[in-house]
């Protein structure tokens, strides 16, 4: 056997261990889920009702908390951090860039429990003390502003998420628009495009499919991050229009009650949280792969 087919057959094999290590996962999860599964059928990851005292249990609450808190934080992140991106890239003097580089990409080596650590002792007095006080007392009628001011809760959460995945998305945007070729850029200036709109115009939309990936990817990390979110959302299962209130996700509450799970439809319920998990992600990234390949297809410049 010569030695491209041994380097293609060991490589692949290498390849294969991610797929086995999903599907394994998968269905040491679902396996682990089945008595909840069996229980309580489709109507578990419907239902709004968590009691463990009653043994009743349902994900609802903790899949709104994943989902809000996550979209919460990717709407402050993806501007920050395509505006990083752009002055990184377009803006700034060399003597900063790789400084100011570094420093982004040092936000992602922080590890989780600082930043929850920080949103506890900083983050949330000053929520509960300056930001809250303010926007109940300005915009309480909004049913996103109402209630009383906790700190703790998806607001904190969503903007912990927020600084955690901002490092994603600026570092991939940032190489993203990197890639743009010169010419793209001196064409544009050439016609007489402003600095500005030779960036929108010649720099977006070429990096489109790019963007979109960062985007996704730090929606994933979003998605599934535990310990930060687990020390300032508040950890209460219920569902409520405003982002002042405490809640839950799903893997807060997995790392919160795993270990006072004492009998079975309680263990189970818990796999079953991280089986529903394991779904969303699958699905988003599934979709977010969909998505780039469609974007990417497009006439550049549309």
């Amino acid at each position: 056997m010569s030695a491209d087919r041994i380097l293609k057959w060991v490589t692949a094999s290498f390849a294969m261990i991610v797929v086995v290590l999903l599907c394994g996962i998968g269905i040491m999860l679902l396996v682990k889920s089945w008595p909840a599964i069996h229980t309580f059928t489709w109507h578990f990851p419907l239902t709004r009702l968590w009691d463990p005292v009653q043994g009743a249990f349902g994900a609802l609450p903790f899949i709104y908390g994943t989902v809000v808190s996550s979209l919460l934080a990717l709407m402050m992140a993806l501007p920050l951090g395509l505006g990083i991106a752009i002055f990184l890239v377009e803006l700034c003097p060399d003597r900063l860039k790789g400084t100011i580089a570094f420093l982004v990409e040092l936000l992602a080596a922080i590890p989780s429990v600082i930043y929850g650590l920080w949103g506890i002792f900083f983050l949330v007095p000053w929520l509960r003390e300056t930001i809250e006080p303010w926007c109940i007392e300005h915009l309480g009628v909004v049913p996103l502003f109402e209630g009383p001011p906790y700190g703790i809760g998806m607001c904190a959460a969503g903007l912990v998420l927020a600084i955690m995945i901002l490092p994603i998305i600026a570092s991939i945007s940032r190489d993203v628009l990197e890639t743009v070729p010169n010419d793209q850029r001196e064409a544009a200036l050439a016609l007489g495009a402003t600095r500005w709109e030779m960036i929108r115009t010649a720099v977006l939309p070429y990096g489109r499919s790019g963007l979109f990936g960062a985007c996704f990817l730090g929606l994933g990390r979003a998605l599934g991050e535990t310990m930060a979110v687990t020390m300032v959302i508040g950890n209460r299962p219920e569902i409520s229009t405003s982002l002042f209130h405490p809640a839950a996700t799903m893997a807060s509450v997995v790392a919160n009650e795993f270990t006072e799970a004492t009998g079975e439809l309680y263990l189970s319920a818990l796999f079953g949280i991280g089986l529903v998990l394991l779904s969303i992600t699958f699905l988003v990234n599934l979709g977010a792969r969909w998505l780039v390949l469609s974007i990417g297809r497009l006439p550049q410049g549309t």
